[in-house]
Parts: C-alpha cells; sequence; structure tokens
C-alpha cells in the first residue's frame, strides 16, 4: 500500500509513531542543499531570559507588556517587538516613537548579549551541524535576534566556520513570519531553488516564514518556547525533539 506525504507528516508529529515513519521519511527526504536554522530556543537553549528583557526594558520607559503579550511574538525581530509596544502605548505627552523605540531596543540588546555570554547551546546542536557539514550539506542560521548580538553567540562558541549564511533580523526589510531572512541565506549560499531548503525552528513565527517561503521541509523542534500543541498547528513537515535528530531525517549527499 502506498503511503501519501500527507501520511508521512501526520505520523512524523505523533510520538507514538515517529520512529516507525522515519525509514519512510528518509526516502522522501532527498533533494536538499541546504539546511537555515534559527538560534534561540533551536541551537542555544531558551531559558526565558528574552521575554523577561524585553518586558523589563519596556517598562523602564513607561511601555506596557505582559508576558502572554510578548509570548506571541517568540521568533520575531526583537525591534519589531519594541516597536509594536511602542507604538501600542498611550502617553500623556508627545513622544518621538522611532526615537524611543531605539533607546529601548539598544538597552535590550546590550543586557541580552551580556546574558547570553552564558547560555548554552542545546545538547547535541554542534554536532548536529558538524554532521549535516561532513554529509555535504550546507548550513546557515536565520534569527530574530540582530548582527550584534548573533556575533557574540557565535564569537564565543567558535562556530562562525561552520555556516555558509548568518542573516539577523536587522539585515532585511521585515522579520518572521516574512519569509526574507530565508531568502538571504538563500541568496547568501547560491541556493536558488526553495525545494532545495529545509527550515528548522522552535516557534510558530519559524514554521510560518518556511511555509511563507513556499518550502516544502519545515522542521519544528520542541527544545524551545514552541509546544508540541502549538507547532502542530502550523505549516510543517517534521516535529521533532530537537536538532540533535536532524541528521537522522537527512541521508549522505
Amino acid at each position: 500500500m502506498s503511503i501519501s506525504r500527507r501520511q508521512i507528516f501526520a505520523a512524523a508529529a505523533i510520538p507514538g509513531v515517529a520512529l516507525a515513519a522515519r525509514k519512510t521519511q528518509e526516502r522522501h527526504v532527498q533533494g536538499i542543499r541546504l539546511v537555515a536554522l534559527d538560534i534561540g530556543g533551536t541551537l542555544i537553549e531558551d531559558r526565558a531570559d528574552i521575554p523577561k528583557l524585553l518586558e523589563e526594558a519596556l517598562s523602564r520607559h513607561g511601555v506596557g507588556s505582559t508576558p502572554a503579550e510578548i509570548a506571541k511574538w517568540r521568533g520575531a525581530s526583537k525591534r519589531e517587538i519594541v516597536r509594536h509596544f511602542v507604538t501600542q502605548q498611550s502617553f500623556s505627552t508627545n513622544v518621538d516613537r522611532e526615537a524611543l523605540t531605539t533607546q529601548i531596543y539598544e538597552e535590550f540588546t546590550a543586557k541580552l548579549i551580556a546574558v547570553y555570554q552564558s547560555v548554552p547551546p542545546i545538547r547535541g546542536a554542534e554536532d548536529c551541524i558538524r554532521q549535516l557539514r561532513q554529509n555535504g550539506y550546507l548550513v546557515a542560521t536565520t534569527t530574530g535576534f540582530d548582527r550584534a548580538v548573533t556575533a557574540s553567540i557565535f564569537r564565543r562558541l567558535g562556530w562562525e566556520h561552520y555556516f555558509a549564511a548568518m542573516v539577523s533580523s536587522d539585515e532585511v526589510s521585515e522579520g518572521r513570519p516574512a519569509p526574507y531572512m530565508l531568502f538571504h541565506a538563500m541568496e547568501s549560499a547560491r541556493v536558488s531553488r526553495v525545494s532545495e531548503v529545509m527550515t528548522v525552528g522552535d516557534t510558530p513565527l519559524d514554521l510560518q516564514a518556511g511555509a511563507n517561503a513556499g518550502l516544502r521541509w519545515i522542521v519544528g523542534v520542541l527544545s524551545g518556547a514552541g509546544t508540541a500543541a502549538a507547532l502542530q498547528k502550523e505549516p510543517h513537515s517534521h516535529i521533532l525533539n530537537s536538532v540533535a535528530d536532524l541528521p537522522g531525517l537527512l541521508p549522505k549527499v
């Protein structure tokens, strides 16, 4: 009996049949050249530092937010998150909202860089990246962090040499769920077909960006902010526990 791709994807999202489905999946995950990985919650542990730091930075300048409201923006450009809450805030006097957005964002970024000097990688993340490279794949990162935060993380870990492209949210006109970071990663890695790209992330916005880019291979991981229930509601081809499981989906090329 033949198995449809829809059935394969559905099986992959159900823990009880994930292992049974994997051999079938391996026959279908072909033709990939570029694997684009999110950073926070996918490659680096998510310890809820970002929502807390955002809320604190906004509050210091009289801009209200709640953890629940910030949670809806997980995976998005951090500057766009700050701009959203500043735009929504009512002030008693005239305020230059763009200048305030910049001030809050810069304060948040400075604290985030300091915090991420001690945040460890997801267990097995570096082994995953190394194995993908050894197996013939190009690897890129896309992230809601800006270039300064991204550079500080990878400089500390010594990971810069692994990536064909490292794309940050401040390098595109709009962050997730827009697909532009994925397209920019493709451009930098010189991969012209979306059919040759897999994206991996831990938030609903990560998966939405993959769908908006027209990707077939959209992988959610449960190592970060997104729950299984939340990720399964979004377009996806696979749901994995973490990136450590990723090389098993991709044959050598």
